[in-house]
């Protein structure tokens, strides 16, 4: 397992020396609106992603964006997916992917994932990833960014997020070590 981010730095900084950004449908015109923060729920310190999801003037999404390189794209080939503990609003969320050989910014793979009112741990295979408005498959060996995303319908977006790791054949499935 290689951890992404486990809320072990002060501020929005990631394990990975990156930070975490709130990108909104803002840049499109859209009207939604959010914050991301650290906080300790339950406990546990966590980045909490907050706000309102509109679909008016052609919106609908508010997103935790976390560059996977400063420089270079990232090669997460040798994993099998990504690991997210999360505790939400019992709301479904997505987690998007985009790799060095997507140009346009509507461009992503995909995956689905429900957020309880408790911390849970979730496993996200890479496989289950779907390209969305792209025919490249996704390449894990050019991995540029990972989106943690509210989207797609008018709703309150309350997620937070302790752990996220790239997780490997050999983890243990329950624990993800």
């Amino acid at each position: 397992m290689l951890i992404i981010d486990d809320r072990q730095n002060n501020g929005l900084t990631s394990n990975i020396g990156s930070d975490w950004r709130m990108v909104a449908d803002s840049v499109m015109g859209g009207v939604s609106s959010g914050s991301l923060k650290t906080n300790i729920i339950d406990g546990k310190p966590c980045l909490q992603l907050r706000g309102f999801v509109s679909l008016e003037n052609n919106g609908g999404f508010v997103q935790a964006a976390l560059d996977t390189d400063r420089t270079t794209a990232a090669n997460a080939s040798a994993y099998r997916g990504l690991l997210l503990e999360v505790h939400g609003n019992d709301e479904a969320y997505n987690l998007h992917l985009r790799t060095a050989d997507l140009q346009l910014p509507w461009q992503s793979y995909r995956s689905t994932f429900h957020a309880p009112s408790e911390w849970r741990t979730l496993k996200l295979p890479f496989d289950s990833f779907t390209a969305y408005r792209t025919d490249q498959s996704l390449d894990l060996s050019r991995l540029r960014r990972i989106g943690i995303v509210a989207i797609g319908r008018a709703f309150t977006a309350d997620l937070c997020i302790a752990r996220l790791a790239y997780y490997s054949p050999a983890d243990h499935p329950a624990t993800g070590k």
